[in-house]
């Protein structure tokens, strides 16, 4: 097979490298149709979907049973992508009505943490859950129009976006990328990143869908994001810490845990830098980054 040296963004062509190792299109079908199937309708004890009343439902962490920010837009992102718009808008309604700050210094955000029944557990935010909020609900725009708020959805990703980087201005509270460096905070209030947040991919398509007055910033903290990661992972191992300064470097010891190593979050920059490859190809670095790994 031939690959281009344009991202999946200009030529439209995505590689399937199930279709490479030589299955069919049925059976590539027929396995993510199994595979949705089980995560969202399965066995009780084992799916991570569930439906709640009329109009809402929530993924569940399943080591925890609770549900938080993070799981709640990656189901939206796997439901926009398998073109499932009722369970995509009812993970987005529970997420509106329970998660999203209406006031405060958090307006506009989600709390991050919080129990099947939509009682808050933390207020505060995290950042990857709003980047994974905004992007999805842009892909859902894209794909069925956007209706009635809150189903209103381009506009809505516009105003979680604005937070993010606005919050604080003319009040209390803090943006969740740091208007300095142009990089994707811990939490609003840290002095410091994570690398696993960092999805240059994603600031590519807000540059172009964002409020206009944010687009250019949103075109630097790409090339910031991708930048950043080359000081953040380790030049041999290709592993990055679970937190990292600003300059790369590991952040200290959070209450919550020694995490200047290699950790659960840290997983995640493997498939973010693969996939920023895939859409637009803007840093040759990334391949040989993934083959360390």
């Amino acid at each position: 097979m031939t690959h281009t040296t344009e991202g999946a963004y200009t030529t439209s062509e995505y590689r399937n490298m199930f279709l490479e190792l030589g299955y069919t299109d049925e059976e590539i079908n027929a396995r993510i149709e199994d595979t949705w199937t089980e995560l969202f309708y399965g066995d009780p004890e084992t799916r991570i979907y569930h439906p709640m009343g009329e109009d809402k439902g929530y993924m569940l962490d399943t080591g925890n049973l609770d549900v938080r920010s993070e799981g709640m837009s990656y189901g939206m992102m796997m439901a926009v992508q398998m073109n499932k718009k009722e369970e995509f808008d009812r993970l987005w309604n529970f997420s509106k009505t329970f998660m999203q700050h209406a006031e405060g210094r958090y307006k506009d955000y989600f709390a991050w943490h919080c129990k099947p029944d939509g009682t808050r557990i933390s207020q505060g935010p995290a950042p990857d859950g709003e980047e994974f909020f905004a992007m999805a609900l842009f892909f859902a725009s894209n794909r069925w129009g956007d209706g009635a708020a809150p189903y209103d959805y381009a506009e809505q990703a516009r105003t979680i976006l604005h937070a993010c980087l606005h919050q604080g201005e003319h009040g209390e509270g803090d943006p969740m990328w740091d208007p300095e460096t142009k990089l994707i905070k811990f939490i609003p209030e840290s002095p410091f990143s994570a690398p696993s947040y960092h999805l240059p991919h994603f600031y590519e398509l807000f540059a172009k869908h964002a409020n206009e007055g944010d687009q250019a910033f949103w075109r630097e903290a790409a090339a910031e994001s991708r930048s950043y990661l080359h000081i953040a992972c380790h030049p041999l191992t290709g592993l990055s810490p679970e937190y990292a300064n600003f300059d790369g470097t590991p952040a200290p010891p959070q209450r919550h845990g020694d995490f200047r190593h290699f950790y659960s979050d840290a997983y995640r920059v493997a498939a973010n830098i693969a996939l920023d490859w895939e859409w637009y190809r803007k840093d040759h670095w990334q391949v040989e980054q993934s083959r360390i790994w």
